[in-house]
Formats: C-alpha cells, sequence, structure tokens
C-alpha cells in the first residue's frame, strides 16, 4: 500500500537527513515522553484519524494499513534505535508529529488511489 512506494522511500530519506537533531541534547519537552513512546503515539494517533475519516475502508484494508504500520514502526526504531529511550526535545517532538502526519498523507494517498 505505502512501504513498496517512492513516497515512503523520501519518507525515509527525510527521517535520516534529520538524524542529527535526535542525537542532539537539549531540555526534555514537556511531556516528558520518551523519543519510542512519540512516536508510537503520534502514529497511532494519525491511523486512528485515518480510519475515521475513511469509512469506505473494508476489514481488509484496515488489516494492511495496521501490517503495514507495523513495518513502518520497525524500520523507525530501528533507524532510531540508539535514542528511543531518551526524553524527547521539543525540536524531536515537533519532528515526530511531522513524521507522522507525513504517514498518514502516504496512507490518505494511497486509499484515494485505491477507490478512484
Amino acid at each position: 500500500m505505502v512501504i513498496d512506494k517512492p513516497g515512503y522511500e523520501h519518507l525515509i530519506q527525510f527521517l535520516t537527513e534529520h538524524l542529527a537533531l535526535f542525537t542532539a541534547t537539549g531540555p526534555a519537552a514537556d511531556s516528558g515522553k520518551t523519543i519510542g513512546v512519540l512516536l508510537e503515539e503520534k502514529i497511532a494517533e494519525q491511523i486512528i484519524a485515518l480510519c475515521t475519516q475513511h469509512t469506505e475502508l473494508e476489514t481488509n484494508h484496515r488489516s494492511l494499513i495496521i501490517r503495514e504500520v507495523d513495518g513502518i514502526m520497525y524500520d523507525f526504531q530501528e533507524i532510531l534505535s540508539s535514542v528511543l529511550d531518551k526524553p524527547a526535545t521539543q525540536p524531536q517532538q515537533d519532528l515526530i508529529y511531522e513524521i507522522a502526519l507525513l504517514i498518514k498523507n502516504l496512507f490518505d494517498n494511497a486509499i484515494a488511489a485505491l477507490f478512484d
């Protein structure tokens, strides 16, 4: 659905281009959450919004989305493995939110193509 598309490759490239942000130190964001927890929460929020917005999705589509999100989480956890347990700074939190929105956008586009 999205993992095998060029948009996902661009997303991974975007993340790797911003890896320095995750190695930078600074004060933890007010949430006090770790990078790993924020990544999981923000992506989950966007996928829930996606499924809520696209009422035309059938169970098999939702299952495919969940499998792909698992793959995305695996990739991101591999890339960020050395910093997942560190408290997120505000810039890291902002980037994680942006990435979660980009992931939702990839799925929005895939769903639109699916029903065209």
